[in-house]
């Protein structure tokens, strides 16, 4: 209750009073602002995710096609993948030859991943965030577009090559939520971000399949699918134009784009990479302990991811060669596993509590080590399911907290090339990830393959002892 001055006025509690309350109001327009930012860009990523992941189902169709076109760059890729076969003893199968194919593809672009995603990450802290998403934007219309007419591999191929550097959106779309100044806020907007993750990998492919299916008589199936994509793109283009806010504002961009952009240069090296040297600008004991917290949290997503991209990629050799799983059936499974990890971050891992997520980080990770052993071990697809039910459920988990905890670290213009480096290791993972665990797969079998997998799962978990988590600003 107020106390009246009698001189007017109000007394100091009631000045107090007053404070408080414009201070939660403040707050509360910063929280709505906040969130208007996480829906804004959730929609831009799935509605980029559906265009992008049109094309995974039809790849082993694709790589038939083109390979008719008797395409010099595609006889030495094919080369290549039949020298690694004979090596590792993958059966003369044309399911294992398009898997193989397709990972080949897949490795090419993460690569191209690590190397632009440091690059598009500085240009952001620069020219600010909104600027550089949409011109990435308009370069994977161009590659669809490329796609939709290319009518040989080498034009196919160009069209991946410009797709993998122009999806640094991702990594820009990390950066926008780590500009977010409230740490359960950037919680919630990492979660979301692997919700529309989830979706567009469990939908998209189903649409791209159903195109194709559609193709009438005498047309080249996968112009629709293709033609859809630049649709995809181009939506995502005026609804981030109308919709997304700069969310780095010209007085918290770095001086010099050249001094941003040769610091991402020097991180093409892995060894720097790791080392997260882009951020060494500062000498004091606090900075000292972050970087030594950043380089940890580095490590750890790339080892996960090196171990989670070898089971999604050999998941299909041991469905397959097991259980007999067709096209139909293993496109269930994934289907499964992308609605069970969406159901998980947009219920449980958008709640998680600021300065929880290391153990949270820790318990999804002591899941993933059973996980790997039913299905490694599964003799039957409820045992499989089983295990793909705690995959799936750890899975959903892991990134988003770690990318929640990666983006408190650096100072405000240095976000974009923070996630950048995140996104960088995720990238060099996935292009080394796949070609290990199958090569351990074919040459020692799938028990060897994912308990040893499981096993190693115990190197982040140390690795994140040596962290002490501390309030999130």
């Amino acid at each position: 209750m107020f106390q009246e001055n009698p001189r007017g006025g109000k007394m100091k509690g009631d000045t107090a009073k007053h404070d408080k309350m414009g201070r939660e109001e403040s707050k509360g327009q910063a929280d709505d602002g906040s969130s208007r930012v996480i829906t804004v860009v959730f929609l831009a990523l799935l509605i980029d995710l559906l265009g992008f992941t049109l094309i995974l189902p039809l790849l082993p169709s694709i790589m038939d096609y083109y390979g008719r076109t008797d395409d010099g760059i595609y006889r030495t890729l094919q080369n290549t993948v039949d020298w690694f076969s004979e090596k590792v003893g993958v059966p003369e199968e044309r399911k294992y030859n398009s898997v193989l194919f397709g990972g080949l593809i897949g490795s090419l672009f993460s690569l191209l991943q690590f190397l632009s995603s440091p690059l598009t990450g500085a240009a952001s802290d620069y020219f600010g965030r909104r600027l550089v998403i949409m011109v990435l934007t308009i370069g994977l219309m161009a590659s669809y577009a490329l796609w939709a007419v290319s009518r040989s591999f080498s034009i196919f191929l160009l069209s991946r090559v410009i797709g993998g550097i122009c999806k640094g959106n991702v990594s820009l779309c990390t950066a926008i939520i780590a500009d977010l100044p409230s740490p359960s806020q950037r919680s919630k907007g990492m979660a979301m971000i692997g919700v529309a993750f989830s979706l567009g990998f469990t939908f998209g492919p189903m649409i791209g399949a159903y195109f194709a299916i559609r193709a009438t008589q005498g047309e080249i199936f996968y112009v629709g699918p293709a033609l859809l994509a630049v649709l995809f793109s181009t939506a995502d283009l005026a609804f981030i134009f109308l919709m997304l806010p700069e969310t780095l504002p010209e007085k918290n961009r770095v001086a010099s784009v050249t001094s941003g952009f040769q610091q991402s240069v020097d991180l093409l090296s892995p060894l720097s990479l790791f080392q997260f040297s882009a951020l060494t600008a500062k000498k004091d004991a606090h900075h000292k302990e972050s970087l030594q917290n950043l380089k940890i949290l580095g490590l750890v997503y790339f080892l996960y991811l090196f171990l989670f991209s070898g089971l999604e990629y050999t998941l299909s050799f041991l469905t397959h060669q097991r259980f007999q799983f067709n096209s139909m059936q293993q496109g269930k499974m994934f289907f499964f596993i992308g609605i069970t990890m969406a159901v998980i971050q947009g219920g449980y891992a958008r709640r998680i509590e600021p300065g929880r997520e290391i153990k949270t980080i820790k318990r999804a990770i002591i899941l993933l080590i059973p996980a790997f052993v039913l299905i490694g071990l599964a003799w039957s697809v409820t045992m499989l399911y089983v295990g793909l039910l705690l995959y799936s459920f750890a899975a959903a988990i892991v990134v988003p907290c770690l990318s929640t905890l990666v983006s408190a670290y650096g100072n405000v213009s240095q976000k974009g090339t923070l996630m950048g480096i995140l996104r960088s290791l995720g990238a060099l993972a996935r292009v080394f990830g796949p070609i290990i665990a199958s090569s351990v797969y074919w040459l020692l079998g799938a028990e060897v393959c994912f308990l040893t997998s499981s096993v190693l799962f115990v190197v982040p978990l140390l690795l994140l002892r040596h962290i002490r988590q501390t309030k999130m600003k």
